[in-house]
């Protein structure tokens, strides 16, 4: 009798502690995902760019440049890397991210605390906007601009104002990512390069959740770089042939890649 009325009980421990470590297995977290990369295309690409901003329109590369007295936007042919338009900033300005709105270009800078608007068919200015902080990097969904100043969170911007409507803190397994930079918003995700990492984000807009790793080392030989500064840092999309392009500040090519799954682990 002793014996049946120790079994409830210590049956009952046994549930609980088998319940406790499935609910632990279920919370804990599997490492991010990490894409690798194969080359499909080259192009070919300025090494006096310091590229900053990078974008893909119409069979053209949209590119802003930094670096005071060298900053520029540049529209160029992806065959040849012909420059076929381009502007000069104020020799004070440090060209940060651009991004096409309608028929216009926006551009920022990094720390002036202005941006202009230019007529993308022209390239003539047409407006300027100020904003607090830093600008970094520079994309778009279909209703917001979105950008980076360096830190971890991205801001979502209203474009006819820029002023932020919202924002989001990117963590990767709960931990925050700083030193965001370039933007590029793919698919329904924002891909970002990191500041001197060989490392692509792919974050949802919704949470700041890193989905997943693209890792591009390797894909340029550092013989081919000019410097330390010489950084992976350029993503552009085209979206009707469903080409991803990457590039560096001062690399000598522009990047066609597909991006490779992880490996399954095996056992």
């Amino acid at each position: 009798m002793r014996r049946a009325l120790l079994a409830g009980p210590l049956l009952a421990s046994a549930l609980l502690l088998l319940t406790s470590l499935a609910s632990i297995a279920s919370n804990a977290q599997s490492p991010t995902p990490v894409y690798g990369y194969t080359v499909v295309a080259t192009f070919p690409h300025s090494t006096s760019s310091y590229t900053e901003g990078f974008f893909y329109l119409n069979g053209r590369f949209y590119e802003g440049t930094g670096l005071k007295g060298h900053s520029q936007v540049l529209v160029t042919d992806p065959a040849t890397g012909r420059v076929l338009q381009h502007v000069d900033l104020p020799p004070e300005y440090f060209g940060e991210g651009i991004i096409n709105w309608g028929p216009n270009l926006y551009e920022w800078t990094w720390q002036s605390h202005i941006g202009f608007v230019y007529d993308r068919a022209t390239l003539r200015r047409i407006a300027t906007f100020t904003y607090s902080g830093e600008g970094w990097g520079m994309t778009r969904d279909a209703t917001h601009i979105i950008t980076s100043d360096g830190t971890d969170t991205l801001r979502f911007r209203d474009p006819r104002d820029f002023h932020v409507v919202r924002s989001i803190v990117v963590t990767d397994q709960g931990e925050p990512v700083t030193e965001l930079n370039e933007l590029e918003y793919i698919h329904g995700q924002i891909y970002a390069n990191i500041w001197h990492r060989n490392r692509i984000a792919r974050i949802s807009p919704g949470n700041g959740h890193v989905l997943s790793w693209i890792d591009l080392t390797g894909i340029l030989p550092s013989v081919e770089r000019l410097d330390a500064e010489a950084v992976l840092n350029g993503i552009a999309y085209d979206p009707q042939h469903d080409r991803l392009f990457v590039t560096g500040k001062e690399w000598p090519t522009i990047f066609q890649i597909k991006l490779v799954p992880p490996r399954r682990p095996t056992r």
